[in-house]
């Protein structure tokens, strides 16, 4: 992942909405972005190439980022709603300022939020304890056709085409 060309197709409303957030929680954003490259890492070496794509590879990236943020975050800072707070807002932000359809977006907030709820009951899990979680919560995701189908899913992954 290259900062300076993901960084470039961003607009501009976006790079300043991005340096704004940062400038509020500064301390995060070097584990945010470590964070970031190591869950493509880890997904790309239990998925290959498939976690680009929008099924259960996908859901496992997003619930595994989201983690992954918090727990980095975690080293900076003792508060859990601040750290879920910063990491909602990232992941929010990512969501926003790369936009996919309108169920795909829906999707991904929802793969975000179960990743959060993750750290919330297994924060003192370490990440490499957390994968093997997440990658059972993927291979149980569920098949989706429309945002209204997310309303019953609390904690589990979801997904929107039927790779594996």
């Amino acid at each position: 992942m290259n900062p300076i060309k993901v960084l470039t197709r961003l607009r501009p409303k976006m790079l300043g909405k991005i340096f704004l957030i940062g400038l509020r929680n500064p301390w995060f954003v070097l584990p945010t972005f470590k964070a970031t490259q190591q869950s493509m890492k880890i997904s790309t070496e239990h998925y290959g190439r498939k976690h680009h794509k929008n099924g259960p590879a996908n859901a496992f990236r997003h619930a595994l980022w989201n983690f992954i943020i918090a727990k980095k975050c975690q080293r900076w800072s003792n508060d859990q709603t601040k750290i879920l707070a910063w990491t909602k807002q990232i992941t929010d932000w990512h969501e926003e300022a790369f936009p996919n359809s309108e169920l795909a977006k829906a999707m991904d907030l929802h793969n975000n939020h179960v990743g959060r709820n993750l750290f919330e009951m297994y924060s003192d899990k370490t990440i490499t304890g957390i994968v093997n979680h997440i990658k059972e919560m993927a291979s149980n995701s569920t098949f989706i056709q429309s945002k209204s189908d997310l309303s019953t899913l609390k904690n589990q992954l979801a997904h929107i085409t039927k790779l594996s």
